[in-house]
Formats: structure tokens, sequence, C-alpha cells
């Protein structure tokens, strides 16, 4: 069942399982904090299980674009539509958040952006993109890349 993330109360429901769980919970609550303030929306995920379009989706522009695969199981995913754009997220047990953002108007923005939790490693079907690291309050340093889709998905 899809719950609220709380970003005042940061917490590692369906996280546990991760190495990085209390980084990764940061992470996700960073992104619960973002979308309230930026568009006040309220950002809730739901299992990987009952996710299962968002982590395809995200599994098939990834091998489309890039021939990559993400061997770190999803733990939790989420798919919505804001101002126009479809976003996607999935967060992994190593630490991994990707997302998926979709403009849907044929001329807007389309990429993949990846956000590696603090303390984790770069994964190796990712070790050819460059990090930026920024801080986050929720999160810790946060080092993230992305690509622009070209494809129609």
């Amino acid at each position: 069942m899809p719950y609220v993330v709380d970003f005042v109360n940061v917490s590692t429901e369906g996280l546990e399982s991760s190495p990085v769980a209390d980084a990764l919970a940061g992470l996700r609550a960073n992104e619960a904090r973002y979308f309230r303030n930026k568009y006040e929306h309220v950002f809730t995920v739901g299992t990987a299980g009952e996710e299962v379009e968002a982590v395809e989706r995200v599994a098939r522009v990834l091998k489309e674009e890039r021939d990559i695969v993400i061997v770190s199981p999803a733990l939790e995913a989420t798919r919505f539509e804001v101002d126009g754009v479809d976003w996607t997220y999935v967060f992994y047990e190593s630490g991994l958040s990707i997302n998926l953002l979709y403009t849907v108007a044929d001329s807007g923005k389309r990429a993949v952006g990846f956000k590696l939790s603090d303390g984790m490693d770069v994964p190796d079907e990712l070790s050819a993109f460059k990090f930026a690291r920024q801080k986050s309050r929720l999160a810790g340093t946060i080092r993230g890349s992305y690509f622009v889709v070209k494809g129609e998905y």
C-alpha cells in the first residue's frame, strides 16, 4: 500500500534491507521535501512489487537508451505527473535512486537522473558517469549524474 514519505521525521520504512538505509531514507525524504516545496505535491511510494510498472519503465529506458541494467534489487518506486511532467522514481537496495523525468509535451525535457546515497560506492554499471556532489541536510552528501533521453517512451 503506497504511503506518504515524511521529510520531517525521516524513517527507513521499506528500506531496511539496504546497507545504507539511513542515507537512502534521507535521500528519499529530500525528494519528498523538494516536491512539497516546489510543486505542493505529496510524495508517496509503494513497494517495488506494488509499483512493477514504474520499475519496469525505468529499466526499459535504461536498457534501450544506454544498455544499462541495474543489478541491485528495487525496494520502492513511484510514478506521478505534476505540471505536465511525468516523474518515475525507483529506490534500490544498494542506495541508488533513479528518476525519470519525462515532459508530456513533445518539446520538453526528458532525462534520467542518478543519485547515490552517502556511503555507497558507484555501481559498476554506472562507472562511465561523472558524479557531482551536493550537500543535503536530510541526506548528507548526495552524488548525482544524469543523461538526456532521446527516444519516445
